[in-house]
This record gives structure tokens, C-alpha cells and sequence, in this order.
């Protein structure tokens, strides 16, 4: 479980750096009309953290891992990075960018992708917690999956 916790940390630390090099980039403000698409990206240093993550559990087991303790492996460091989300979701609307929020309303509202109701009850704390954990537990665990089913060793009969 220690590979689990340290890559589940690390992933977590970055998802931090991520959202502060956005909003230091301007896509929390002046371009936020990319945002939706940029914030994706995140998708290709996410998927390299479990593979390594996976990599360093195989080579922890002699160089082989079946698919189950590949797929557990993933699925642990998308526990540990949903348990966290919360927390890094407070620090960051909280402490670098307390405007964000009322940054993701404004644009939604005027750019008539939202009504002003719907965009309060989908641009906030709670709902973005919420959406962080569950979001890290769904990618996670498809990216766990994935990961199992190409790294796994196969028995040589």
C-alpha cells in the first residue's frame, strides 16, 4: 500500500500545480473561454503518474503483476487523490484564487452557456469537492483498468 500512498501524494500535489499554472496562465480569467478544453489536459500527466505508479508496484513484485494487483493498485491512488480533492480544492479556491468561482459564473452567465441559478449551484465549493472525489474515483478507476489490462505479466505454459 506504501506505492499506493506515495503515488496517490504525488498525484495529488500535482493536480495543485496544475490548477495554479491555469490560473497563473490566465485560464481562470483572461482566457477563460479555453478553460473547459485546456483543463483537460491534466488527462496525459494523470495517466503517467499511474502508470508509473503501476510500473514501480510490478517491479516491487519481481518484475510481474497479475491483473488484479495492477487494477488495485490504480484503484488506490485514485482513493488517496479522491480523499484529498477536497482539501486541495479548499486550498486553492481559498488561498491562490478565491475569485474563481464568481470568475466561472460570470463567464457561463454571459456567455449564455448557463442561467445565473444553474451556474451558482454548479460553480461552487461544495459541488466542485464533490465532483473532484467523484471524478478521481470514475477516470481512476477507468485508467486503473486500462493500465491493468496492458501491464499485466502473463503466466508463460
Amino acid at each position: 500500500m506504501r506505492v499506493e500512498i506515495k503515488w496517490g501524494l504525488i498525484l495529488s500535489a500535482v493536480s495543485l500545480i496544475w490548477v495554479v499554472a491555469e490560473y497563473w496562465s490566465g485560464l481562470h480569467d483572461r482566457y477563460i473561454a479555453h478553460h473547459a478544453v485546456l483543463t483537460n489536459l491534466f488527462f496525459f500527466p494523470a495517466v503517467l503518474m499511474m502508470y508509473l505508479a503501476v510500473r514501480e508496484k510490478r517491479a516491487l513484485l519481481g518484475g510481474r503483476i497479475g491483473f488484479t494487483e495492477a487494477l488495485l493498485c490504480g484503484i488506490g491512488v485514485s482513493v488517496i487523490v479522491a480523499i484529498l480533492s477536497p482539501a486541495i480544492q479548499y486550498v486553492f479556491s481559498r488561498w491562490i484564487n478565491p475569485r474563481f468561482f464568481e470568475e466561472m459564473i460570470e463567464y457561463a452567465v454571459s456567455t449564455g452557456r448557463l442561467p445565473l441559478e444553474l451556474a451558482r449551484q454548479h460553480f461552487n465549493l461544495k459541488q466542485y469537492m464533490l465532483m473532484s472525489s467523484m471524478g478521481a474515483i470514475g477516470a481512476g478507476g477507468m485508467t486503473s483498468l486500462v493500465l491493468a489490462l496492458l501491464m499485466r505479466t502473463r503466466n508463460k505454459n
